[in-house]
């Protein structure tokens, strides 16, 4: 093979017709098709990578990206429609699987959808079937099947329920359908009537809302399948649908479907949804506080194109796919023009008020077939042309968009001077050769060439070639003369190519001729004609000697001397362009399908050469960099492909000379002028806003410290008062503590005394009814153990009597087959007697015929005889078996009455357990209660510690007071050094003494003080960890709850379908040994390796004992309900008198809570009256100095005590509800009417 391949490296483009032809893989990269590849393009960095089509595909149909964007699907069609998985996570994007519609016959995938979870993925497949095909896609396997519309309702959406992998929801002209996946069959869940509305789009907006957008500018808000609301895309708040009047909906809905643009994208984030409305127009609803609607909060639209001869019409383009980021900061859509653009949504949202607009996303596309491609010398550039009326210039080095322009004509071929800085345009009316200038292109001079399909710079740029037709001029650069015209060639030119010195011109046309023209005297050197090839590309190699040329005979030639040297055949598949790298070691060669070929020179008879896969149509154009370092190729898909031409080992070739490129540009004078003047007035401009800006920044600097100071006044003084009632409440809080310390005492010696009488007589009662409860229990068991035995043996019975059955019907039926066949013999030798005796003699034929009937009559008539009899036999055999019958059914009845009770008997613990869950609710209730009271005193404390840090505050300015006294006591200290002075030495020991005494005890003071902090720190971190700790123990404690609620719960959802098995024992008795495998431990369990002879025999004793008293266990049945009942009755009149003395204690209970609410109201009125001596206080505040110290740690020790009291309360509580339980389980044991309790309302009233 080739030692030089071709690595793809860049491309610009998009490719158009995809079906959600635009995905996010992460916040940077996003996922696109461009020709026959799917791209990753890094927003940030600019990089791209390649995933190729299959080879021998058609196209590519429809893309979709699974939730956790790791897998890409693509639809491609060709001889049969294929899906292919990719795993993006892999460097090379790894193929992973690929499905097909498996034994049924499918041309192509229309669209797809990945589950939530990313483990299936349903492929709608199109015309004429339209089936729904449901894949586990791993293991490649159809999980179910469904068509969803018929051949004139197309579909052009489906999508999986974002939070169900077993909801599909199918979308297009006419059709809404939800699937639901049950049982391996896909099952519609909805039936409505869309035939006059084609949704074009949807969306799930929450796991039962799915938003629909029409082709009449509708959105359809559906919910579990059925219309909800619609609203026009044009309004700015959805409306709901009037059901009551729907012609009236109707007819309003017709009027707007008039004007309404069309609805082709929707996508749905956290705030609302994304849809377009029209012609380049996206809106951005948002959720509204009103359940149901949505309001439109933006419109963006795709900006006007400057470059455009109509700007306007960038903004006509159809939005295509809308996609939102993962992190939901960018929008980026794809339109009908093969356009990617994107938009922040924080800046969407912030420029309210402002029209928002898109901005591209990499470049701007070409958006039809590319017809023109050339290269330069001097600079890395390529210029394309294409029959949407635009040219651009583009740099392979730095892969960005240089010059963009559109013209009113259609451009049919380009060619870049080798400077660089010229371009030749050939227009379908005129040749142009235009400046390539730092901002535009600009047309210099036009040549009378109409329609110019070829031209082509000489390698030096003196001379340039033009094609008319079946004639190519030259022109000179320079001079722009018309130096020769080259006639020859009876078809059209396709294509001409210079040699390197450009001493000749190779052309090759239509008419199948291949001409070499000297440049010098315009005479044809040699020539090749072939009239059944019509040729579509040439090349000539670096040393001019060969030529190669492609046409439509699907070969490739290699012409020397006017002789084809050589010819490669193209195996059915036609070349449409090729390229020769200057090295001379291999050739390129473009395909009608789309793929290039990498073929190695000298040319050999084998297929040598390396295909990839490239473009979506034919390769129009190709062409090799001066520098033999990358390969360029274009399309009618209108995609440029960038390919890196390396050696098998990665490098790249090797230069000759390493090519410098020229950075000059050229600008017009006017230009020039224009840009310094703008310069200078920006200059002008800069230096003006920072004055004003210093200007503003030193008049805000005044106002804020103006503010600042009245401020820090206003808080002073608030400092003051809060500090002054915070005393007050203090001294408040003393007293209510003491009050409620005395009243608390007597409550809770007077409830545990009553509290320990009601334990003991509940649990007496509790025992009893346990006892009983297990003694019909194992009565229960034993009769049903007896029932099985003989449900057993009737059905052994029951199974060798069909046996007998059986085998005796077998046997009288292989006999009539015996008779049957023999008859069928005998019947075959008369037909064969019958055509002899017809050819010997006709004139007996009637009587034989007669006489063969009547023998045949008797024999049926034998024959009916025998089955009559047979027919007897059955009759007595199934009289038998419906005697047996209906034994077994009067043994079911029997076991339906033991069910029915066995029912009572689960009824009567069932409302058991209903009475406990009503206690435990009650419970709750209260406990939510005490946490509000809770909460009270937490905000208290929280208050209590605010006033303690404007109390450091003080003190704070205390010290700041002290040190501003210090310079007076200096200067008095100063007067008695002059005084001591005059004074008798004998006197000045006493004043110096105190004076050193008054400075220590100030520094014990202070340092008493920063102790007494440190300490009250400490504490209130122990609180606060105290605290932390307890709500952890109660999260623990709700969590070991919650498990093992669910444990029960399973446990009995489980035992419930155990019993619906009491008829069929085999049944119910794998059930039970599947419950005791389920729920009891391994270690638990003891081995049994063998059973005593004495236990069995012990055992069928018991069991045949308890087979012949069923009967009479029946009569003691009924004597001990009688027993029963009377129990209860007795039951019933304890559990009276214990709910009345409930009652009496509940109104004891709300008696002392009316005392505690007067208290706290008398506290209340305590700190009203207090609230005018503040002034006072705060007086006596500034002369008690280290006695706060004192007050501070007496506030915490209370602040204990009442922690202390509060646990005990919810204790005592705790105790309470339990009793309460207690005592509810046993009066719901009967069935008469108790008196009322006291309501939960009451209760909550009392609290």
């Amino acid at each position: 093979m080739s030692s030089i391949v071709a690595q793809s490296h860049y491309i610009f483009g998009l490719r158009t017709g995809v079906i959600n032809n635009l995905c996010y893989f992460d916040e940077q990269t996003v996922i696109f098709p461009c020709g026959n590849n799917c791209v990753r393009y890094n927003i940030d960095q600019r990089w791209q990578r390649f995933i190729p089509g299959t080879e021998k595909s058609q196209g590519m149909l429809a893309l979709a990206i699974s939730t956790n964007r790791r897998y890409l699907a693509v639809s491609e069609r060709g001889e049969k429609g294929t899906i292919t998985v990719f795993d993006l996570q892999h460097e090379q994007s790894r193929k992973r699987k690929v499905l097909s519609g498996g034994d049924v016959s499918v041309l192509e995938f229309v669209c797809m959808a990945f589950s939530p979870d990313s483990k299936y993925l349903i492929g709608q497949a199109g015309a004429p079937d339209w089936t729904l095909f449901y894949w586990m896609w791993e293991k490649q396997k159809v999980m179910a099947s469904v068509r969803t519309t018929g051949p004139t309702n197309p579909i052009s959406q489906v999508s999986f329920n974002p939070q169900d992998n077993t909801q599909v929801c199918v979308s297009g002209s006419g059709v809404f359908k939800l699937f639901r996946y049950t049982e391996g069959v896909l099952k519609q869940s909805n039936i409505l009537k869309t035939e006059s509305q084609n949704i074009l789009c949807h969306a799930w907006l929450s796991e039962e809302r799915i938003l629909a957008g029409t082709e009449t500018g509708r959105l359809l808000a559906f919910e579990s399948g059925d219309l909800r609301w619609e609203m026009s895309v044009t309004s700015s708040v959805t409306q709901l649908i009037r059901l009551s009047s729907p012609k009236g909906s109707e007819a309003e809905g017709s009027a707007a479907q008039v004007r309404a643009p069309r609805v082709t994208a929707i996508t749905a984030y956290s705030k609302g949804f994304v849809c377009s409305a029209g012609p380049g127009t996206v809106c951005l609803f948002e959720k509204t506080e009103e359940k149901d609607n949505y309001r439109k909060t933006r419109e963006i639209k795709i900006p006007v194109d400057p470059c455009s001869n109509e700007p306007s019409q960038a903004a006509q383009q159809e939005i295509v796919t809308l996609c939102v980021s993962p992190s939901e900061e960018t929008l980026v859509t794809s339109t009908d023009k093969g356009q990617l653009y994107c938009i922040t949504l924080s800046s969407a949202e912030m420029s309210k008020g402002e029209e928002a607009h898109f901005e591209f996303l990499s470049h701007s596309f070409h958006s039809n077939s590319i017809t023109g491609l050339s290269t330069c010398i001097r600079k890395p550039l390529v210029a394309t042309c294409s029959l949407d009326h635009s040219v651009r210039v583009w740099n392979f080095d730095t892969n960005v968009l240089e010059l963009y322009k559109e013209f009113q004509e259609e451009a049919y071929s380009v060619s870049l001077h080798p400077s660089g800085l010229f371009i030749l345009v050939g227009f379908s009316d005129k040749l142009r050769l235009m400046n390539l200038l730092i901002d535009d292109v600009r047309s210099f001079k036009e040549f009378t060439v109409r329609g110019c399909r070829e031209c082509a710079f000489s390698y030096g740029g003196h001379m340039f070639a033009a094609v008319n037709g079946n004639v190519i001029h030259i022109y000179s650069t320079t001079t722009f003369e018309n130096l020769m015209n080259l006639k020859g060639h009876n078809g059209k030119v396709r294509s001409v190519v210079w040699s390197a010195d450009d001493s000749r011109l190779v052309s090759c046309g239509m008419d199948g001729a291949v001409y070499e023209w000297n440049t010098l005297n315009s005479k044809r050197e040699s020539e090749s004609v072939l009239k059944s090839c019509s040729y579509t590309g040439v090349a000539i190699s670096s040393d001019g000697k060969s030529i190669f040329a492609v046409g439509t005979d699907r070969t490739l030639k290699e012409i020397q001397d006017c002789q084809i040297l050589r010819e490669v055949a193209a195996d059915d598949v036609a070349y449409t362009s090729i390229a020769v790298s200057r090295s001379g070691r291999v050739l390129f060669a473009g395909t009608a399908i789309g793929t290039v070929r990498a073929i190695k020179y000298p040319l050999s008879i084998q297929k040598d050469w390396i295909e990839y896969q490239a473009h979506a149509g034919a390769v129009t154009k190709m062409v090799i960099t001066f520098d033999d370092q990358f390969l360029l190729t274009v399309s009618e898909d209108g995609c440029l492909l960038v390919w890196k031409i390396i050696d098998k080992e990665g490098r790249g070739l090797k230069r000759d000379k390493d090519v410098t490129y020229a950075e000059e540009i050229l600008i017009t004078k006017s230009d020039l002028e224009e840009k310094n003047q703008v310069m200078l007035e920006l200059k002008t401009r800069v230096e003006e806003l920072k004055m004003e800006n210093e200007y503003q920044l030193r008049l805000k600097d005044m106002n804020h410290n103006e503010k600042i100071k009245e401020l820090s006044e206003k808080f002073m003084q608030q400092m003051e008062s809060l500090k002054t009632k915070y005393q007050v409440l203090n001294t408040e809080k003393e007293k209510q503590e003491l009050a409620h310390q005395a009243s608390m005492g007597e409550l809770v010696e007077k409830h545990f005394k009553e509290q320990q009488d009601l334990e003991s007589t509940g649990n007496q009662k509790l025992m009893l009814e346990y006892q009983k409860y297990q003694e019909l229990q194992l009565k229960c068991q034993r009769m049903q153990e007896g029932h099985d035995g003989q449900l057993q043996a009737l059905e052994e019975t029951r199974e060798q009597a069909l046996q007998d059955i059986t085998l005796f019907y077998q046997a009288q039926l292989q006999e009539k087959t015996h008779l049957l066949s023999h008859c069928q013999d005998e019947s075959r030798q008369q037909v064969r007697e019958f055509d002899e005796t017809k050819k010997q003699m006709e004139e007996d034929w009637d009587r034989e015929v007669h006489n063969i009937r009547i023998k045949y009559e008797r024999k049926l008539r034998e024959e009916k005889e025998v089955s009559l009899r047979l027919k007897g036999e059955t009759g007595v055999m199934k009289k038998k078996f419906s005697s047996l019958q209906r034994e077994i059914d009067e043994r079911n009845m029997e076991i339906d009455k033991l069910r029915v009770e066995l029912q009572k008997l689960q009824g009567f613990i069932k409302a058991l357990e209903k009475d406990i869950m009503d206690l435990k609710k009650e419970s709750k209730e209260r406990d939510e209660t005490i946490q509000d009271k809770e909460k009270r005193i937490y905000d208290l404390k929280k208050k209590n510690q605010e006033l303690e840090k404007f109390k450091f505050v003080l003190d704070y300015k205390i010290k700041e007071l002290k040190k501003q006294i210090e310079p007076r006591e200096n200067d008095i200290k100063e007067m008695k050094e002059q005084i001591l002075e005059v004074s008798h030495a004998d006197r000045l020991k006493w004043p110096l003494q105190s004076f050193s005494n008054t400075v220590s005890r100030v520094r014990m003071e202070g340092e008493l003080d920063r102790f007494h902090k440190k300490n009250t720190q400490l504490e209130l971190n122990t609180a606060e960890l105290k605290l932390k700790l307890k709500a952890t123990d109660k999260e623990m404690h709700k969590e070991m709850q919650r498990d093992l609620e669910a444990f029960v719960r399973r446990f009995k959802s489980d035992l419930h379908n155990c019993v619906g098995f009491m008829q069929e024992p085999k049944q119910l008795k794998d059930g039970i040994r599947e419950l005791y495998d389920r729920y009891v431990q391994q270690s638990d369990v003891v081995d049994i390796v063998g059973v005593d002879a004495d236990i069995q025999r012990e055992y069928s004793r018991q069991r045949e004992h308890l087979e012949k008293n069923v009967a009479s266990l029946k009569r003691k049945l009924a004597k001990d309900s009688e027993v029963h009942r009377t129990q209860k009755v007795k039951i019933m009149k304890e559990n009276v008198s214990l709910i009345k003395e409930i009652n009496e204690l509940r109104q004891e209970l709300r008696l002392v809570r009316a005392q505690v609410h007067d208290y706290e109201s008398q506290a209340g009125v305590n700190k009203r009256k207090q609230s005018s001596s503040d002034l006072k206080v705060l007086a006596s505040v500034r002369t008690q100095g280290a006695g706060q110290v004192a007050r501070l740690n007496f506030e915490e020790e209370a602040e204990r005590i009442i922690e202390l009291q509060r646990r005990e309360i919810q204790r005592l509580r705790l105790e309470i509800q339990s009793q309460g339980q207690i005592h509810s389980l046993q009066t719901s044991s009967s069935t008469t009417r108790l008196p009322t309790l006291t309501s939960n309302s009451e209760t909550n009233d009392s609290n």
